[in-house]
């Protein structure tokens, strides 16, 4: 991969593609494509390990268009997250297929825990990176700088922080490729101007008792990726992080 470039003529079609899994949080999926199925001269399409449908994390059935063998080499690859990430942490056939994809591709975008995913295929090393705000303290162990931003670039990869920063960062995404009026137009189309009714986003601006409850939901599966982050980094020979 090289940089991400800093547009490419509208008569250059892209081929863009995400990544389906059972248990993915739909919004890591279905933010971004609200904003990448709109980018000029483009093809968008979904790939999976298999033609079965799946349900997210709270149950909405998705089904991919193609299996991941089908793909051509994407220009874009999107890697959304959710829990269900955990179960392609060593699924070779998953990070095979995002590592040979990553490889070719114009822009890698993650979001969410699927930084996690592309840490599993061994592109995070020497990243500046971000990921959802439980999950920032295990990049190091992918070999990874954690930043705690909502979106972050580095070369060729856009990562975009927890679930509705996948907005954010394809928009970020379409502006490097097609220039920032066409992000501005999809922006504009979508009428994605946000004003939540509570400043209770990120940790740091959250009541206290709503994050210890939310961290409380959140311990059992940050354990669990915290064991697979260190399995993982065994694997990819990542020296463990100091302090950890």
């Amino acid at each position: 991969m090289t940089s991400l470039p800093p547009g490419i003529p509208l008569e250059t079609h892209l081929q863009i593609g995400s990544l389906l899994f059972e248990g993915l949080d739909q919004i890591d999926l279905t933010g971004p494509f609200e904003v990448l199925s709109r980018i000029p001269n483009a093809t968008y399409r979904i790939y999976a390990k298999t033609a079965a449908p799946v349900r997210d994390v709270c149950g909405l059935r998705l089904s991919p268009d193609a299996l991941l063998a089908e793909a051509p080499q994407l220009d874009v690859l999107h890697v959304p997250g959710g829990w269900g990430q955990e179960a392609l942490m060593d699924d070779e056939e998953v990070l095979g297929w995002v590592r040979r994809q990553a490889a070719g591709a114009r822009c890698v975008f993650s979001v969410c825990t699927g930084a996690l995913i592309c840490g599993a295929a061994g592109l995070l090393r020497g990243r500046r990176a971000t990921t959802h705000w439980a999950s920032l303290h295990l990049l190091p162990w992918f070999g990874a700088v954690p930043v705690n931003e909502r979106v972050v670039l580095d070369g060729p990869m856009v990562f975009a922080a927890g679930v509705t920063a996948g907005l954010d960062g394809a928009l970020r995404v379409v502006a490097q490729l097609r220039g920032d009026e066409a992000a501005q137009t999809i922006q504009l189309y979508m009428a994605y101007a946000p004003e939540p009714p509570f400043s209770s986003g990120t940790p740091e601006t959250a009541p206290a008792p709503v994050l210890a409850g939310a961290r409380r939901d959140l311990r059992d599966l940050t354990i669990q990726r915290e064991a697979t982050a260190r399995r993982v980094a065994r694997r990819l020979g990542i020296p463990e992080p100091p302090g950890d």
